[in-house]
């Protein structure tokens, strides 16, 4: 992967990595769906047994089709390498606990995505590893944080929920100037490395959901780490074998099929997205006290956003008026018809994730709490018109009972 910055994305996506004499000059790839490898010879199955990196041995480590997925999403990455998981959740654990050990302390950026936090508030103290939250929008928050002991920093740009930004070179810089020779990590799931290459900023290890955009069809479960050959094999050889959090070759197959067609989803989401959030802001007064999408020009890190980002893609927020009630919030959200009621995001479907719902119905409160209001919204590749029409009509329906507010 040594010219990897020089090669097009067409070419990333087409031809690299896809050795088609291979298997019988098939245009698509074969899904190799094979539990073990045979030799021809002892030797050959000894030196398979001593570096199972390099060699098709088993399927928990290599296996051919997903070496193809690897080649590709590194280059994308703009990386020397590329370890395939079985989920975003496997990336992210396999990324941080690779990198520490007992007594170690994390810097991450406060509200990251629900595993990450899960993996730092209950999983890693058992092993006395500590962690610090900061709020990542002044990098000099991250510099305050740090320890004698830290070993990684953990952000997540733009986060998912308020898609606030962290200045990843800024971070990068701070991180490779302490003697400790701290790690950092960013998870990327928002941008996709056609949106966003944290590497190029100086970010040691870049990793995101491929279940997401990737894949684009919410049909797979899939995680992505990009890096160093130095680093993704150490990862590969300690950890990922360990845990056996591989995937499987049908998987690595769906995700180099969603592959083929990433940019112009992402392009025909980015319009969409854009046109939804203008006429959200045409409706500010009446329903929502803030639009949440990093590329507002009048969000206080719009620059930084532009110069980080090629491009902003489907998730957005909306925090509606505090005088919503529970109730109506529920009623705006059961009247939508082209939105599903579901987590995740970067499929064909459009979403809609009430963060209310991560509290119980008692303690719901949109008047008080600002994110028990707040509605994240994933525009997907349906019509924009039809998006629009549909949000139109949930919001006039669930306050007809309101009349004297609007």
């Amino acid at each position: 992967h040594t010219h990897t910055h020089t090669m097009d994305d067409s070419f990333i996506l087409n031809q690299l990595g896809e050795d088609r004499a291979q298997y019988f000059n098939a245009v698509a790839p074969p899904i190799i769906q094979t539990s073990n490898f045979a030799f021809g010879s002892v030797q050959e199955m000894r030196s398979a047994l001593a570096s199972e990196y390099d060699h098709f041995l088993y399927s928990r480590g290599q296996n051919p089709t997903t070496t193809i997925l690897r080649k590709k999403l590194a280059a994308l990455d703009g990386a020397e390498d590329c370890l395939v998981l079985n989920s975003g959740a496997s990336a992210i654990f396999v990324a941080v606990f690779g990198n520490v050990k007992r007594g170690d302390h994390i810097v991450s950026v406060q509200a990251p995505y629900s595993w990450a936090q899960h993996l730092f508030d209950k999983t890693l103290p058992r092993f006395d590893v500590t962690v610090t939250y900061v709020d990542g929008r002044d990098p000099r928050n991250f510099a305050l944080a740090l320890q004698a002991n830290t070993r990684l920093i953990y952000l997540e740009s733009p986060l998912s929920n308020d898609f606030s930004l962290q200045d990843l070179a800024a971070v990068a810089t701070l991180a490779k100037a302490h003697p400790n020779g701290i790690v950092t990590v960013c998870d990327n799931s928002y941008c996709t490395p056609l949106f966003q290459k944290p590497l190029h900023f100086g970010i040691d290890l870049v990793l995101q959901s491929a279940t997401k955009y990737i894949g684009g069809h919410s049909d797979t479960v899939g995680g992505v780490l990009c890096g160093s050959k130095a680093m993704i094999r150490r990862l590969f050889d300690n950890d990922m074998m360990a845990m056996g959090n591989h995937p499987a070759p049908f998987h690595s197959w769906l995700l180099l099929r969603g592959l083929r067609t990433l940019p112009i989803r992402l392009q025909h989401i980015a319009r969409n997205t854009q046109i939804v959030v203008d006429w959200l802001q045409k409706q500010h007064p009446h329903y929502i006290e803030e639009v949440l999408y990093p590329f507002l020009p009048s969000s206080p890190q719009y620059e930084l956003a532009r110069r980080q980002m090629k491009g902003a893609c489907g998730l957005l927020s909306i925090v509606l008026q505090p005088w919503f009630t529970a109730s109506e919030i529920e009623a705006m959200v059961g009247r939508l018809q082209r939105f599903l009621l579901a987590v995740s995001w970067g499929g064909h479907e459009s979403l809609v994730f009430p963060r209310m719902t991560v509290a119980t119905a008692e303690q719901a409160d949109p008047a008080r709490v600002r994110s028990h209001r707040t509605l994240r919204l994933y525009i997907g590749l349906d019509d924009a018109a039809v998006l629009v029409e549909d949000l139109s009509q949930a919001f006039r329906g669930a306050l007809l009972s309101r009349p004297a507010k609007l």
